[in-house]
């Protein structure tokens, strides 16, 4: 360690971001990165532990320790080199992820954790400053093609993998540019699109091509993929909207949140959207069905568009603020998490179930709800939602968004073309090599685990390359992590 009493000397300081409120006139990135010397001194509380709970907390298994060490001792390029080693997309996840990993920091036992995804921003922002991150296209080409259906997290870290291994590699998006979810479903007040686009252009120097505005199974029928490819690999993402099915449903302006996400990133970027299919927050009383991160996305979305009034209900009891013994360290534990949206005025309503929506032909006027609680029942894993008796009560809205999470991949068109097999929850099957029940068809990310994390999807991408390479190889060189 640099520092041996370094996290007793320093206290816990969160990088520098825009105060709250701040950014409500634009869709700006809220949370900004820390500057070399601020991550220097942060990175010194690490305490370097024999068993790094944080390594086990990261899905990409980051080095953590050693690349905080690195930086703390000044040795910011071999500290980006050891960031870069498990992780395809820093710059994103130092953004955008939950960080389990800080939530597994031994000193956060008895004490405030390491700012370790602030940390891992900051080494990879100064690592594009400074001129260390450089396309490095691979040495020699193995002659084998492998399509990617999807540029999501799990897609380009996939594509990145494999053709680093010397595959050549053609990733399919069927929007006109690539990122998936990073581009169309998180808002640029949490990741502005430029961080994209700057590591796409990395990846086309190295050789990966990208196909946009092309529907594989549609546009590219599924036989030729198949034909033309030696291997392909499914990542389109879990983008089956979980529907909340109750009287009023069809009420007009009740929109599913992606819908909304994907609309309002298209309008930031400058897109055009038809007066009739525009859905916007301004001057409505918006309410968001979901109290998870998409709705909370949302949320932030709404107050940029200028909408009147936010309120954001969720169906589950209001989280503790700290760990409870339920997750024990180092478990990634459910705690009141604030948003950059939710310390911008929203309100914010916890235990609350939608009975039915209100209104007629012109629109959606209100929500009918009741509080509820939870009932243990020892016969079922999980508790009983009861409605308490005499609670319910009316919430005005002009504007409905269902974020309510996601249930499967998307069935019709590629999956159904290629006749692949489905697990119980309807997600696409795999053996442990991540094939499909079609032989050279591989599958990586939600579509095959179900919704889950940015971080996650990037681990997925990963380890499915490492098998579609030797599958094709017949060995692989590449990092399993």
């Amino acid at each position: 360690m640099a520092d041996p009493r370094g996290f007793l000397k320093i206290r816990r300081q969160e990088a520098f971001g825009r105060p709250a409120g701040a950014g409500l006139g634009d869709f700006r990135e809220v949370m900004l990165a820390g500057s070399l010397r601020h991550l220097q001194e942060q990175a010194l509380r690490c305490m370097d532990c024999g068993t790094p709970f944080c390594h086990w907390g990261c899905p990409i298994g980051n080095y953590i320790s050693e690349w905080n060490d690195l930086i703390a001792r000044g040795h910011a390029k071999k500290a980006f080199l050891l960031l870069e080693a498990t992780n395809n997309l820093p710059e994103i996840t130092g953004r955008v992820c939950p960080a389990a990993c800080e939530y597994a920091c031994v000193l956060g036992i008895n004490d405030e954790p390491v700012t370790i995804r602030e940390n891992e921003l900051a080494i990879a922002e100064s690592a594009f400053k400074n001129g260390f991150v450089k396309p490095r296209p691979p040495p020699r080409r193995t002659g084998k093609r492998v399509a990617i259906i999807g540029s999501g997290p799990a897609g380009l870290s996939c594509a990145a993998e494999l053709n680093k291994a010397g595959n050549s590699v053609i990733v399919f998006e069927k929007d006109s540019k690539p990122g998936g979810i990073l581009r169309y479903g998180i808002p640029d007040f949490k990741l502005e699109k430029w961080v994209i686009d700057r590591r796409i252009e990395i990846y086309q120097a190295e050789g990966i091509e990208f196909a946009t505005g092309v529907n594989a199974g549609t546009d590219y029928p599924a036989p030729k993929l198949c034909k033309e490819f030696d291997a392909v690999v499914l990542a389109t993402g879990c983008g089956v909207p979980r529907d909340l099915k109750i009287e009023g449903r069809d009420l007009p302006g009740i929109h599913f949140a992606m819908d909304y996400l994907v609309q309002a990133n298209k309008r930031a970027a400058g897109d055009k959207i038809p007066a009739a299919e525009l859905i916007d927050a301004r001057d409505k009383a918006i309410v968001i069905i979901g109290g998870g991160d998409t709705g909370a996305d949302c949320a932030g979305t709404a107050q940029r568009q200028g909408a009147c009034r936010v309120t954001q209900i969720e169906i589950l009891p209001k989280p503790p603020e700290c760990r409870s013994e339920d997750y024990p360290w180092p478990s990634y534990p459910i705690v009141l998490k604030e948003s950059a949206s939710g310390k911008e005025g929203i309100e914010r309503q916890w235990a609350i179930m939608t009975k039915k929506f209100l209104g007629d032909e012109r629109g959606v006027r209100g929500l009918c709800c009741a509080k509820v609680e939870l009932k243990t029942n020892r016969l079922r894993p999980c508790p009983d939602i009861k409605e308490v008796p005499k609670s319910a009560f009316e919430i005005k809205a002009d504007l409905v968004i269902l974020a309510a999470g996601f249930t499967h991949p998307q069935h019709s068109g590629l999956l159904k073309a290629l006749g692949i097999e489905l697990d119980k929850r309807g997600n696409v099957k795999t053996g442990a090599n991540y094939m499909t029940s079609a032989k050279g068809i591989f599958s990586a990310g939600d579509m095959r685990i179900g919704q889950s994390l940015v971080v996650r999807a990037i681990s997925e991408g990963r380890r499915a390359a490492w098998h579609v390479d030797k599958y094709l190889i017949g060995d692989t060189q590449l990092s399993y992590l």
